[in-house]
């Protein structure tokens, strides 16, 4: 959600090494077990706390309650900088807030994950494409953490490093690292509460929503999702599936606009095909913002983008592979 809109692409230049370990690598059955108990701990733990996301050149701060009762996950985001934000999840179902405008959009969670949440469900693949090492200990938001190394087994993907609480396996610190071992994105716990404490009122909507001074835009119904949209990637790198694909109209008009995602369980890459007459200018090629790259071709009368926090050779294989669907 986050990242998308509601998780904040806010960016800041770090210029700090990533500090890969130089461990060996852990076998496979560990790792998966340190993977698993970081990926559920996000999922089955109720928490709350203020974070910090670092990106390009600038930095946003937020706070999120996560609250599980009976198996239902209860969410609450709230953004600290900048315009006002507010976003609850209850499961899949998303509300999100936009005071200065008074509308409240309505929406099915989108496949991207947001922090603390960033392991994917299906873990078993990650050993493959990235090695995985422990790293040192750290102490942070007043918790001890155990940080631990992804690092790519080719330059098709970023690194990656997570600190996880020792205790609860909570993931406390989160860096993804260039092909260089750059710090390109950050998220970190400045303050969080772990268990007790949190509460179901604590994710509840803290705006006074009066209809019809507030707008409803209910925008999943915009949405044809789960179609075969005519089009595909032949030569995806290796790891990488399809995990979405779905036809949605551009905000403002009644163009469909084709959306695919391509993932190898923490990279994703979004691939947006749509009519070259939607565009009064279009600038093909290679640009970047921050640690996404994006590429942009036309085939025939369409407009291929892709876009991703992925290297340039990763975004640009894809790109230059879409193609209409064999009839």
């Amino acid at each position: 959600m986050m990242r998308q809109a509601l998780w904040l692409p806010a960016l800041f230049a770090l210029g700090l090494s990533g500090g890969i370990a130089a461990a060996d690598p852990l076998q496979q059955s560990e790792a998966l077990a340190l993977l698993q108990k970081i990926a559920d701990a996000a999922r089955d733990l109720n928490y709350a706390g203020t974070f910090v996301y670092q990106h390009g050149h600038q930095v946003e701060t937020s706070r999120i309650v996560h609250f599980v009762d009976n198996g239902n996950e209860y969410e609450k985001l709230e953004t600290l900088d900048g315009p006002r934000r507010e976003v609850i999840r209850n499961n899949d179902e998303v509300l999100c807030y936009y005071p200065d405008a008074k509308i409240v959009r309505s929406d099915k969670r989108v496949a991207r994950r947001t922090f603390p949440a960033l392991l994917p469900e299906q873990l078993s693949s990650l050993t493959e494409y990235y090695e995985i090492r422990k790293g040192e200990s750290e102490r942070i938001g007043g918790f001890d953490s155990q940080a631990l190394v992804l690092e790519p087994k080719d330059r098709m993907r970023y690194g990656h490093k997570f600190w996880a609480d020792t205790a609860s396996g909570l993931l406390l610190k989160a860096r993804m690292l260039s092909e260089r071992h750059n710090v390109v994105e950050q998220f970190s716990f400045t303050q969080v509460v772990i268990g007790s404490g949190v509460t179901r009122e604590m994710v509840q909507p803290s705006l006074n929503i009066r209809f019809p001074e507030w707008r409803l835009d209910r925008f999943a119904n915009n949405t044809i999702s789960e179609v075969e949209s005519g089009w595909t990637v032949t030569n995806f790198p290796a790891g990488f599936r399809k995990i979405l694909e779905m036809r949605r109209s551009k905000q403002g008009n009644s163009v469909l606009v084709t959306h695919m995602v391509y993932s190898d369980g923490l990279a994703a890459v979004s691939v947006f095909i749509e009519p070259a007459a939607t565009r009064n200018k279009i600038n093909e090629g290679l640009s970047q913002q921050g640690a996404i790259n994006i590429f942009t071709r036309t085939i025939n009368d369409q407009i291929v983008t892709v876009l991703g926090e992925a290297p340039a050779s990763t975004v640009m294989q894809i790109a230059n592979s879409v193609s209409p669907r064999a009839k």
